[in-house]
């Protein structure tokens, strides 16, 4: 079986309350927002265009680099995503995806997104990087 190897770019976003956005996917998982790179599209770009679409939200203040990891898409083992994150600050409190496939986004606090992301590197990746947040 060839595995497919893909780039995604997405975001912890924080807000004053040390809550973070969740997304549900396609109603069978939780992550944090995040989607493939189109071409032409740098991977800041591609993480803000993402957040928006999941989330609804739009005013980001782009904190810093959070970092790369690979795990498996879903369920599916022929589709390896290299996943990049980066950490963003915002006022806002309402969210309102746009994503049909991403219907719902809630916000979780900081200390709680861990038991709320579904797959097991998501989670591993978000407790590495807790403390930067």
């Amino acid at each position: 079986m060839e595995v497919k190897k893909t780039k995604t770019a997405g975001g912890v976003i924080i807000n004053e309350l040390d809550e973070i956005v969740v997304v549900n996917q396609n109603r069978t998982s939780w992550s944090l927002p995040k989607g493939h790179i189109e071409d032409g599209e740098t991977e800041l770009e591609a993480a803000t265009r993402e957040i928006y679409e999941e989330s609804g939200l739009k005013d980001l203040e782009l904190v810093k680099l959070l970092g790369s990891y690979e795990r498996y898409g879903g369920n599916n083992q022929s589709e390896l995503k290299t996943i990049t994150l980066f950490l963003f600050k915002t006022l806002k409190q309402d969210l309102h995806p746009i994503d049909p496939e991403n219907p719902e986004a809630i916000w979780v606090h900081k200390n709680k997104v861990s038991e709320t992301l579904t797959y097991p590197k998501d989670k591993e990746f978000f407790l590495s990087v807790l403390k930067e947040i």
